[in-house]
């Protein structure tokens, strides 16, 4: 038995526990701490966050430490959003009211364009033609259950897929002396077996833990990486790793991997891919709000992970037109992701279209801040009141 005084940290710590049980415990015990001492409490603005991923696809976060986050960062509300996965919601729904922070649910999913005017083209998926990331928003709490009915298909047919994956690329690695297992090295880092899925980023994430490893952080692992992969980091990549003190050090190391490798071990998903008008269809038998999430031509990736590459701009009046018409409700976007001029354009055909907008800062790597600055800025500030109308439709209040 100790008479051990626990702290703030300590209970901050176990919001990372494997145990759902513990994290609330965890949560709980903040609360009556911060309750406690309103020195501690963080100034709440009125910054909205939509779109942050938890440990049930990639990210640090459970969603208990993602809501607290949340918090800490002063946001009004926060939104949970998944890969093809629910499973975090119940307690994402929970944290928020343990620690009085309204909250958003939905979750994200790549969707085939094919039998679309879009077919060929690269859309918002950075590794495949004719395929779109899209956003269900605003699921009302008791359709989580159906959710999961429909995801949870798609998720065991890209795991066939991931674990092809895994093996091609631990072909590739195989010649610098590494190796890489689908069970045994990239299953442990998600929670496939709670309902989570698994995405290239943590195959990705397998292999830089792999390297550090081998190597241990800092200059070993850049000369490793110029002497086995001819990979040269540069910039701020070259800082980050050679700095053997960084604390998110995988997680910059899994950004220069996904430049250099995803092209070479990526396979094209087909069969866990649902057409549009299916994930249209669900949507409706939710009674929630589905929505194309906008890329935009990317020149510096917000999560350092994407390259500078062209995407749907070009083509964005025509597009935009067709998620009209097709019975999409709404466009999700990123403002620190893109320009003023991308944005004002995206707004405009919003607008033109009746499309309703949301935002989301798309939180999967510890290093991202949850507060965006952009919507201080008076032409974001609808996407504020977005938020809360998210909140009412979840609770009955339909937007539509």
């Amino acid at each position: 038995m100790t008479n051990k005084e626990y702290t703030a940290d300590d209970f901050i710590r176990r919001l990372s526990s494997k145990e759902k049980t513990d994290r609330i415990f965890a949560l709980n015990e903040l609360k009556m701490l911060y309750d406690a001492r309103p020195d501690m409490r963080p100034i709440a603005g009125k910054n909205v966050n939509n779109h942050i991923h938890t440990i049930y696809s990639f990210s640090p976060y459970s969603p208990a430490e993602a809501v607290f986050r949340a918090y800490q960062a002063g946001l009004a509300t926060a939104g949970i959003m998944d890969h093809d996965s629910v499973a975090g919601i119940r307690e994402f729904i929970e944290a928020g009211q343990i620690i009085g922070l309204p909250i958003t649910v939905g979750f994200e999913q790549r969707v085939s364009f094919k039998n679309t005017p879009f077919a060929g083209r690269r859309i918002n998926n950075t590794d495949q033609d004719s395929v779109a990331y899209l956003a269900m928003h605003g699921i009302p709490h008791d359709k989580i259950d159906m959710a999961e009915e429909y995801l949870k298909p798609y998720r065991e047919k890209r795991n066939m897929r991931n674990k092809l994956m895994t093996q091609k690329l631990d072909s590739i690695v195989l010649a610098a002396g590494l190796t890489i297992d689908f069970d045994k090295d990239v299953l442990p880092l998600s929670q496939h077996k709670n309902g989570g899925s698994v995405t290239e980023r943590h195959i990705l994430y397998a292999l830089s833990r792999k390297i550090v490893n081998m190597t241990r952080p800092g200059s070993n692992v850049v000369r490793f990486l110029k002497e086995k992969f001819n990979i040269e980091a540069s910039g701020v990549s070259f800082d980050k790793l050679n700095d053997s003190e960084n604390e998110y050090y995988e997680y910059h190391l899994l950004g220069v991997l996904k430049g250099y490798f995803i092209d070479r071990f990526y396979i094209d998903a087909d069969e866990e891919l649902p057409d549009y008008h299916d994930f249209i269809r669900i949507s409706k038998q939710l009674g929630a709000i589905p929505a194309y999430a906008y890329l935009g031509d990317v020149d510096n990736s917000v999560t350092g992970d994407k390259r500078s590459q062209h995407f749907e701009d070009a083509y964005l009046d025509e597009l935009i037109a067709f998620i009209a018409d097709a019975g999409f409700k709404a466009v999700t976007y990123m403002p620190t992701r893109n320009t003023d001029k991308q944005l004002r354009r995206l707004i405009a055909l919003c607008e033109k279209h009746k499309l309703f907008q949301i935002c989301g800062e798309d939180i999967n790597t510890p290093f991202q801040p949850f507060l965006c600055k952009a919507l201080e800025q008076e032409e974001y500030k609808h996407l504020i009141d977005a938020a809360w109308a998210l909140i009412g439709h979840e609770q009955g209040k339909s937007i539509f």
